[in-house]
């Protein structure tokens, strides 16, 4: 065997290490973490605009968003 035909091999080997490492802790990942069914709290419908959020710190808008001008458009 020639040494550029060992090196290859090696690299390979290698290469091929690298990616069953890769793909071993992806399927750890998936089976550690995996889905566990449906989460048992129910927050309900929370709004996600701040200025309506009861726990915001900014005063409230006087129109809804993208409105212009103090009466709307």
């Amino acid at each position: 065997m020639e040494p550029s035909e060992r090196t290859q091999k090696v690299s390979w080997i290698i290469i091929g290490l690298i990616v069953g490492a890769i793909l071993i802790r992806g399927l750890f990942t998936y089976y550690w973490v995996g889905s566990m069914g449906m989460p048992d709290w129910d927050y309900g419908a929370v709004k996600d605009v701040p200025a309506e959020s009861p726990y915001g710190v900014y005063d409230k808008l006087p129109n809804q968003q993208h409105v212009r001008g103090r009466g709307g458009e």
